[in-house]
């Protein structure tokens, strides 16, 4: 059973990193780029998200310690959420659905799109499903949707070099706020219990009762018992958004010449790098499977690294990993 849980994470994984890369170039057209392509391997550009990583734990575990502190939280993530996957399915939905014409008098003309409007509605109505009954499906569909398009923005924004800053920092913060300092175990315990799309749920069966589920403390019988919960398993929106950047930024910011079949050199490297998390990912699963709560990022980072390397060596016969590009 927990191996069917397992491939379930896999494959909303794989899909936000898929939908990322589909992403990636009409999210550039749409202007959802941080930076340019004159700036984009700035390697102090990753600094800013590294320290709001680091310090958002620790205001979020600080809060909760108030009064109402919890639902203040919860109400604010939500919003932020669906504001940000506004913004994100309109660009989505206005490469999909046609621009409607109308014309004006003397000859000026208006377009309009259902893109707009589309998008409101779903972001809302996420919103309100969160809001109102959060099943682990919808947690799970509002996570998917949030890591697509934040991989995407991250990938077109950071070239390889700020990638590999990113992910080597946050898997060596990732293990000592999980073996260490141990208040990442604390987080989880808190978001668990918010029922918030910063965490990839996959329960056992179709049935499972997540907004009544007990929480992750609760789930210990004794102070030798796992605090990994057995109905379903967890993943950190983080685990999946993290390696991800290194995989679009390659496709996004690496040469482009066909390689193989025709097939984009780029791509190539963006797919090792994929490749070498998912490796991370089936050693990581393994550890999970004895129990306790392990720190995904220095698997998944790591063999995102790995991966990136080893597939950039081979297609590009070069060892300047694209480090250097507009230095």
């Amino acid at each position: 059973m927990r191996g069917i849980r397992s491939i379930g994470l896999l494959l909303l994984y794989i899909g936000a990193q898929i939908v990322a890369l589909a992403l990636a170039f009409p999210f550039i057209s749409e202007g959802l780029s941080t930076t340019t392509s004159a700036n984009a391997n700035n390697p102090a550009d990753p600094i800013y998200i590294i320290v709001l990583i680091v310090l958002a734990p620790i205001g979020i575990l600080l809060l909760a310690r108030r009064n109402r502190g919890p639902q203040t939280i919860r109400l604010v993530i939500l919003v932020g959420i669906a504001f940000s996957l506004a913004i994100t399915l309109d660009a989505t939905f206005s490469l999909l659905l046609p621009h409607a014409v109308y014309l004006r008098p003397y000859g000026v003309a208006q377009a309009a799109s259902a893109a707009d409007p589309l998008a409101a509605i779903v972001a809302v109505g996420i919103l309100l499903a969160l809001l109102i009954e959060p099943e682990w499906y919808v947690v799970d569909a509002a996570g998917f949707l949030a890591a697509g398009s934040l991989i995407a923005i991250l990938g077109i924004s950071f070239g390889p070099l700020p990638a590999f800053i990113l992910l080597g920092a946050l898997a060596v913060y990732d293990y000592i706020a999980v073996y260490r300092t141990k208040h990442m175990l604390s987080l989880a315990d808190v978001v668990a219990d918010m029922k918030l799309p910063i965490l990839m749920v996959m329960p056992g069966r179709a049935g499972y009762d997540y907004p009544n589920a007990p929480s992750l403390k609760a789930r210990s019988a004794s102070e030798g018992e796992p605090v990994v919960e057995r109905e379903a398993l967890f993943m950190g929106l983080g685990d999946v958004v993290i390696p991800g950047t290194l995989v679009v930024s390659a496709f996004v910011w690496l040469p482009t010449h066909p390689a193989i079949l025709g097939v984009g050199s780029n791509f190539l490297v963006a797919v090792g790098a994929l490749l070498g998390s998912l490796a991370g990912y089936v050693g990581l699963m393994r550890l999970v499977d004895r129990g306790r709560a392990q720190a995904g990022l220095p698997f998944l980072d790591g063999g995102a690294l790995a991966g990136y390397i080893l597939a950039f060596v081979l297609v590009y016969h070069g060892l300047g990993l694209g480090l250097g590009l507009g230095l």
